[in-house]
């Protein structure tokens, strides 16, 4: 069993004290048609280090993962996207705890007991499709061996080192045909951007672990990335 670092355990507090424009942007109407969760699951890597420096601060270099999918190409929505596990709450749920930690055993072979769930966020509104999206941040307290449970659905899953997700070298503004920009990563052969990148983006800073990184470094999606958005093409 691995503690909860206290930068995790303080993003909800953090968030509570200032909500960030877009969170307050995105807030849900009182009645979406579609709900639906996220699990942004981090932990430490299976080397039995606790993600703790001795001082009792995060000590990030190599010893923090979070656990990311990358989508297969052949689904109807989201193809190719880098997304957390997670899906639509089904009725026997119980909410948006339960739904994010259900789809991701569904989708990776998370063991639902070696979550510790942290708490919510606040449920944020896709407007195209209707839906509002509840974060559940967790702690993996006893990491253990995953893999995509159905390649249908998920083509890869990587437990993404937090050291490459907070190098400023791999961090980048992601621009898309319409002129929809949102923060950007690189790491691991994946392309993070949109929803995911602002999420995870939001989570690094209410932790405090944001490095600084260069906003103006501004690069196109790659086409497999804009197939699924085609509506945001500009129209000839």
């Amino acid at each position: 069993m691995h503690a909860v670092p206290p930068w995790l355990s303080g993003v909800r507090p953090a968030l509570e004290s200032a909500v960030p424009d877009w969170f307050a942007t995105f807030t849900p109407p009182p009645n979406p048609a579609r709900r639906s969760a996220v699990l942004a699951l981090f932990g430490p890597r299976e080397t039995g280090r606790s993600g703790q420096a001795p001082s009792g601060q995060l000590d990030p270099a190599g010893s923090i993962e979070v656990v990311l999918t990358e989508r297969a190409r052949g689904m109807r929505n989201h193809a190719a996207q880098v997304s957390f596990p997670g899906g639509h709450e089904d009725p026997g749920d119980g909410g948006p705890i339960g739904a994010a930690v259900r789809e991701a055993q569904e989708e990776v072979g998370i063991d639902p007991g070696s979550v510790a769930v942290i708490d919510t966020l606040p449920a944020l509104y896709m407007h195209p499709s209707q839906n509002a999206v509840t974060p559940v941040l967790g702690w993996w307290t006893q990491p253990h061996p995953i893999r995509a449970v159905d390649a249908a659905e998920v083509a890869r899953v990587v437990r993404a080192d937090l050291e490459h997700v907070l190098d400023p070298a791999n961090r980048f503004t992601a621009v898309a045909p319409g002129g929809y920009t949102s923060p950007g990563f690189a790491v691991d052969g994946l392309i993070i951007w949109g929803f995911t990148a602002n999420l995870l983006d939001h989570i690094l800073d209410l932790a405090g672990l944001t490095r600084p990184w260069d906003e103006a470094d501004h690069r196109p999606l790659p086409d497999y990335l804009l197939r699924p958005y085609a509506d945001l093409r500009p129209r000839e």
